[in-house]
């Protein structure tokens, strides 16, 4: 009998020291965060400064969440889109007909929160330069002017190249669209009654600075920035990598004027041109 118990005293300190063991040397992971910024510069298509067109005016919403469907770290500037290490790839269809994102298995964050963790280990070592991010949705919210009283009201954003949507809920109102929808699409919701509509092809502000070097394909939203100083990769890391995904909001959400007061006021025919994102800075902690 003690010689049982001894076994069994043994065994439970191999066990227990094994896990020990394990919890004093967790993998270091790979942590992607969000954060939109109103005060970030406002950016044109080439990533360039870009102010608010002549007869349109703009205001920066509030953000409450966002998806992105594409994330990758490319080492140059010349580094074509796809060539570079692929962080994530979000889940896409074709149950709508052709292939699209998949609105109803998206993942999505807030400001500040984190979007995705993934193991350092899946990470190629490297030097890294740039970051691409192709958005696929975000949602928050505006103000109008609606029969001379200024109101608040929630706005779904599709910024994807092509998204399937079945049914979606925009601040207690369900919306049902079983089908896809190209980039552009969006839905309204305000004092509990909703709308949708479609930007103008080709009207999303997608900033890419580099245009020249290594362009995106139209409609696909993938947002182009530079680490400030690189981000290395070196595969012997001990502990996490935090990268902060920064966007401008800075007058994101744009429409032509009819009444010209700065308010947007869609009962007057004012129409949406722009939902799209105004740059990226990705901040390495």
């Amino acid at each position: 009998m003690k010689t049982i118990r001894f076994v069994i005293a043994v065994f439970t300190l191999i066990v227990v020291s094994c896990s020990e063991d394990k919890d004093d040397n967790p993998q270091p992971n790979l942590v992607i965060k969000l954060k939109f910024d109103t005060s970030q510069e406002r950016l044109n298509n080439l990533g360039q400064p870009s102010t608010v067109a002549n007869g349109n005016a703009a205001q920066s919403p509030i953000v409450n969440r966002m998806s992105a469907n594409y994330i990758e770290f490319a080492p140059t500037a010349t580094t074509l889109l796809g060539q570079g290490a692929i962080i994530f790839k979000g889940p896409e269809t074709t149950a709508g007909g052709s292939n699209a994102i998949d609105f109803q298995n998206a993942v999505f964050a807030g400001n500040n929160e984190t979007f995705l963790t993934v193991p350092l280990s899946n990470i190629a070592s490297g030097n890294y330069q740039w970051v691409r991010v192709s958005l696929a949705y975000q949602e928050g919210t505006i103000n109008l002017l609606v029969n001379g009283t200024d109101i608040s009201g929630t706005l779904g954003s599709f910024v994807g190249f092509n998204n399937y949507i079945t049914t979606f809920n925009l601040n207690g109102s369900s919306i049902e669209v079983n089908a896809n929808k190209l980039q552009g699409f969006w839905a309204f919701e305000a004092l509990g009654f909703t709308s949708q509509g479609q930007a103008p092809e080709g009207a999303t502000t997608v900033p890419n600075p580099l245009f020249d070097t290594s362009p995106v394909p139209q409609g696909s939203c993938v947002v182009t920035g530079q680490f400030a100083n690189g981000l290395t990769i070196t595969g012997n890391e001990t502990e996490d990598v935090v990268i902060t995904l920064s966007f401008s909001i800075n007058n994101s959400f744009e429409w032509t004027e009819v009444n010209v007061d700065g308010k947007f006021e869609p009962g007057a025919g004012e129409q949406v041109v722009d939902m799209g994102l105004r740059g990226l800075i990705p901040i390495a902690n």
